[in-house]
């Protein structure tokens, strides 16, 4: 009887999986963004075209979005259209989008670089900089220190 009920546990999993695609959808059209997402493009990238949209439906998770800008940025976006990161690639930031007391301290600390990314994590800032390296700001926008690559 366990051997039964594992591989069936097993099949649906693997059915799972592979249909996990099945949740996604690719589109072109802004309309398709939460209106917050759309307004988020609208001020920080007016000149920018929308090169494809991932719609990520999750089974048990709520919606969220990957948009691909023409000129290479990316930015991830909530379920409500929250912006989640932005990566600019080697460009940099717009200002506006990194918290006024970050980008004081950057400027004061590391003034020969530029901010190319940004993650909004639930305890803070994740900031990526023009040398490769990514710093971390809590809540209330203080350093905690350069954060670990990842293999």
């Amino acid at each position: 009887m366990k051997k039964l009920l594992l591989t069936l546990m097993a099949a649906l999993m693997a059915v799972t999986a592979a249909n996990a695609s099945i949740f996604d959808k690719y589109t072109l059209k802004r309309s398709e963004l939460p209106e917050e997402a759309q307004t988020m493009l609208t001020e920080y990238f007016p000149k920018a075209k929308v090169s494809m949209i991932k719609v990520d439906k999750h089974l048990l998770k709520k919606t969220d979005y990957d948009v691909r800008l023409s000129n290479g940025i990316k930015i991830e976006f909530s379920n409500k259209g929250k912006w989640t990161s932005v990566n600019c690639g080697k460009k940099e930031l717009p200002e506006g989008l990194v918290p006024g007391a970050i980008r004081r301290y950057i400027a004061k600390n590391f003034s020969e670089l530029k901010a190319v990314s940004i993650c909004k994590r639930s305890g803070g800032y994740d900031i990526g900089l023009s040398d490769g390296n990514t710093h971390r700001f809590n809540l209330l926008h203080q350093y905690k220190g350069t954060v670990a690559a990842k293999d």
